[in-house]
């Protein structure tokens, strides 16, 4: 397994080209964030690595053979998990200097391509502990669907005191206008990762003490979600804003249904990936205006209640305008009727 280096050439995995400036060595990643969506839940493909073992994401080093980025990701993937992927999407390019992809300090500079992948659940097995997990156990604070986090008063509480604890007074004007803008009333379910970015320079995440390497200081008190390998967790807030936001102007949310589904069923999917409740009839009313489902003919007695009508993705909306999807107002949280 060869990584690439800046000059072109290859260099065995963790090898470091000498030097440093211009000349070093410039290690390429692959890691995939691969996320699927049961009624209420939904979930990342993690695997759980390193001797004390930690969550992380599919990842690995872009080798020689692999034609282009994405065969790499998938062949990665398959080779970790047994998942094959579907629907892929390249995410963002992880380059900060001093950025620490495997756990080892190496000197370098190392990149990560990103990948967000959407499919429907099937069981991992592979080469790793492959398991789902619900998002929210990473981002606590992220889903308002029974109403406002338990986790959201002691973050705030946290953010207030560092605010205040600012140098100088612009420092502090600032520092409050990001926790305000972040973490508004008017609840904006995008911006996860300005949210996660806040937390971490805060030091209220386990990964800002762990890059640091330093203990958590006890005044900090708690630190927030279940932490994750170098900067995964950062890359999951991303791939989560990005999903959200997505599923407004493109119909993404369906490469995570069964082949026939329910209106309720395809609402709580919904919901689960923007952490907010949405109105049962405006949902409804939204999804036949934008005529993004066919009935198949058939009902499902799950419900508990009257037999619901299965409907089915109707396709032709992809050649009918550019930009069909569901367009939910941000942060709006009501109860379902």
């Amino acid at each position: 397994m060869e990584g690439v280096l800046a000059d072109g050439g290859v260099s065995k995995p963790g090898a470091i080209a000498p030097g440093t400036g211009r000349g070093a060595s410039l290690s390429i990643r692959l890691s995939a964030v691969i996320i699927t969506a049961t009624i209420d839940v939904p979930r990342v493909l993690t695997l759980r690595i390193g001797p004390q073992p930690i969550e992380a994401l599919p990842s690995g080093p872009l080798e020689v053979e692999h034609r282009t980025l994405e065969v790499g990701l998938r062949a990665w993937v398959e080779r970790q998990t047994s998942q094959k992927l579907g629907y892929v999407e390249q995410l963002y390019t992880f380059g900060d200097r001093d950025r620490v992809e495997t756990g080892e300090a190496l000197p370098g500079r190392a990149l990560t391509v990103a990948y967000l992948a959407l499919v429907r659940e099937a069981r991992p097995g592979g080469a790793a502990d492959a398991v789902w997990q619900n998002w929210y156990r990473f981002f606590p604070w992220e889903d308002w669907r029974c109403g406002k986090p338990a986790a959201l008063a002691p973050l705030e509480e946290h953010l207030s005191r560092w605010a205040r604890q600012a140098a100088t007074e612009a420092g502090r004007m600032l520092r409050e206008e990001r926790v305000g803008l972040a973490f508004a009333a008017s609840w904006n379910e995008e911006l996860v990762l300005e949210r996660y970015e806040l937390l971490y320079e805060a030091g209220m995440i386990a990964e800002r003490w762990r890059d640091l390497n330093r203990p958590i200081p006890p005044q900090d008190g708690p630190v927030f979600g279940v932490p994750m390998a170098a900067d995964h967790r950062r890359i999951l807030a991303t791939a989560i804003g990005r999903l959200r936001g997505k599923i407004k102007y493109r119909p993404v949310v369906f490469e995570l249904m069964p082949p026939a589904f329910t209106l309720l069923q395809l609402q709580r999917t919904v919901e689960a990936l923007s952490g907010v409740r949405l109105h049962k009839q405006n949902f409804r009313r939204l999804v036949e205006q934008q005529g993004l489902v066919e009935e198949t003919g058939g009902i499902s007695a799950a419900t508990g209640g009257r037999p619901a009508r299965l409907v089915r993705f109707r396709r032709e909306v992809l050649l009918e305008r550019p930009a069909p999807g569901l367009r939910l107002r941000a942060g709006r949280r009501v109860t379902i009727t």
